[in-house]
């Protein structure tokens, strides 16, 4: 759980900063990329990346999200920009209109209490998962996924050094 704004602000800025090179890695043609037919695309899940920000207003923090229902772009650089608004739309918010005494809050989400400190630490989480998913219909899609926690195969390669199996 998240006990402090400073801590939430830092960790967020990190992992939305490797959400964004994953989605600007990604090109027009490889949003239509998916695992199998009927399910969701590589363009889904960023865009579900996208949408999924606006979940911190459940909270109470208010700032300006995707437009309910809207559907996603066939444009890899509008999904990209609009992750970017988004995200910086939600730092605004919280340092503006939350305190640490806010983390300790509970709300209801589907029946359950939970306190906004676990749920911002949920969202985090969240990037993270879903980036996973994205990297690997990266590949199906010919894309090279850019380096996250450490080298991908090919920065083991490039390094000149033997990937890990």
């Amino acid at each position: 759980m998240f006990t402090t704004i400073e801590d939430f602000v830092a960790d967020w800025e990190k992992e939305a900063e490797l959400t964004d090179r994953v989605l600007s890695a990604l090109t027009d043609m490889s949003l239509r990329q998916a695992v199998v037919s009927g399910r969701r695309t590589l363009g889904d899940l960023a865009w579900h990346l996208v949408t999924s920000v606006h979940y911190v207003s459940s909270l109470g923090l208010e700032f300006e999200g995707v437009e309910l229902g809207a559907s996603t772009p066939e444009s890899a650089e509008q999904i990209a920009s609009e992750y970017r608004r988004i995200n910086a739309a939600l730092l605004r918010a919280m340092k503006a209109q939350w305190s640490d005494d806010r983390l300790g809050d509970t709300i209801a989400i589907m029946g359950e209490e939970y306190r906004n400190g676990d749920s911002l630490r949920y969202s985090v989480m969240h990037q993270a998962h879903h980036r996973g998913q994205m990297t690997v219909l990266m590949r199906q899609a010919g894309l090279l996924p850019p380096d996250i926690y450490g080298p991908t195969y090919e920065g083991w390669v490039e390094r000149g050094m033997t990937p890990l199996a």
